[in-house]
């Protein structure tokens, strides 16, 4: 999730697309009310995604095959996301929330209910991924790719390091490194790391538990030298760090070609996660937006994916296309054993704002 680009431009058209939405449209009501069929499009697709997350020829081939705009704005955290969209009226048509957020989203009803006729291509989908428990049936989400939290380690200077969160939270370990660590700029998986490594459930409800979490994250400011969502891996291949907190994928993308590099699942255990494409309540746009999503679900394009960005993919059909040495490498696609040890993030309810409060006076 790198370089930021349609930014300036796509800020202009959704603020066009705001106020046309709301002078003329009605938005939710009419979105709601609009049946689609397969392949229909009704306009230009606005899509809110994470940065670096389409493989280069995704969108052209859409825009191509549709005749339609594609314009792309990206965010770095499912917070960013939320804090965006739950007003309503910000102007996208097309987001890719996490797991947890796609429930808090259906809770808040900033999602629209998919019109499965208008996504044939939803059979190609893993008959594990077809009832997931934040969207059961997917009811408001298609899944796009799922993957896991870890750590990024510079082998190279530190050796074969045990996989663990000491790395970022130990201050005899990570106090001690040649180097310094950087966490993710993200409340739920930063709190979630430290919990995981207390031993305690990432997705606690508990005030005490939760504190314990934040005290090791504000006593880890010593050796942090960033928290960073959106360039961990430049920073761990430059040098300024030697262990970086981050998503499987974006590590194993950057470290391709690269030597003396690895990304570990800690031990005490971590995040597994889903991103999932849906459709806003008040998309200018519903029918393109089932339209891109049919697309994404067809087997090439969920090979071409997986096999740019090392994220491992939902899509079945899609397994015969991907190269099998990605399939059989367990940094993407974990083994049995390290899937025992995963858990997903879940909504908290009205306990998510602790998380973002407590982060945000441990990280300050």
């Amino acid at each position: 999730m790198r370089t930021l680009t349609h930014r300036g431009r796509a800020a202009a058209v959704l603020a066009v697309t705001a106020l046309l939405a709301a002078a003329c449209t009605g938005g939710e009501d009419e979105s709601a009310a609009a049946v689609c069929a397969p392949g229909e499009t009704d306009g230009d697709l606005l899509l809110y995604n994470w940065n670096d997350y389409v493989d280069p020829d995704l969108v052209p081939a859409f825009e191509a095959a549709y005749g339609v705009e594609v314009v792309e704005d990206y965010y770095t955290s499912n917070e960013e996301l939320l804090a965006r969209v739950s007003a309503g009226g910000a102007g996208y048509d097309v987001v890719v929330p996490s797991d947890y957020a796609v429930a808090i989203m259906v809770e808040e009803g900033t999602l629209l209910e998919l019109q499965h006729d208008a996504i044939p291509n939803l059979a190609n989908l893993r008959a594990d991924f077809t009832d997931p428990s934040y969207d059961p049936g997917n009811a408001h989400s298609v899944p796009y790719l799922w993957g896991t939290t870890g750590l990024g380690v510079n082998t190279a200077l530190l050796g074969d390091v045990e996989p663990s969160w000491a790395l970022v939270f130990d201050p005899e370990v990570a106090g001690a490194l040649p180097g310094r660590v950087s966490l993710l700029d993200d409340p739920r998986e930063v709190l979630g790391a430290a919990l995981h490594y207390l031993g305690l459930d990432p997705n606690t409800t508990s005030e005490e538990d939760l504190q314990r979490a934040a005290d090791l994250v504000a006593a880890a400011r010593d050796w942090t030298a960033a928290y960073d969502s959106g360039t961990y891996e430049d920073l761990l291949l430059s040098g300024e760090v030697v262990v970086a907190h981050g998503y499987s994928g974006n590590f194993l993308e950057a470290f391709d070609g690269a030597e003396g590099y690895a990304y570990v699942v800690p031990q005490e255990g971590a995040t597994v996660w889903t991103d999932a494409m849906a459709v806003l309540a008040d998309a200018p746009h519903p029918c393109t937006a089932h339209a891109f999503i049919d697309f994404v679900l067809t087997a090439e394009r969920g090979a071409a994916l997986t096999e740019y960005i090392y994220y491992p993919s939902p899509n079945a059909a899609a397994e015969a296309l991907i190269d099998p040495e990605i399939l059989d490498d367990p940094a993407v696609y974990p083994a049995p054993a390290t899937q025992e040890r995963l858990q997903f993030l879940r909504d908290t309810g009205e306990f998510e704002t602790r998380y973002t409060d407590l982060y945000v006076e441990a990280t300050s």
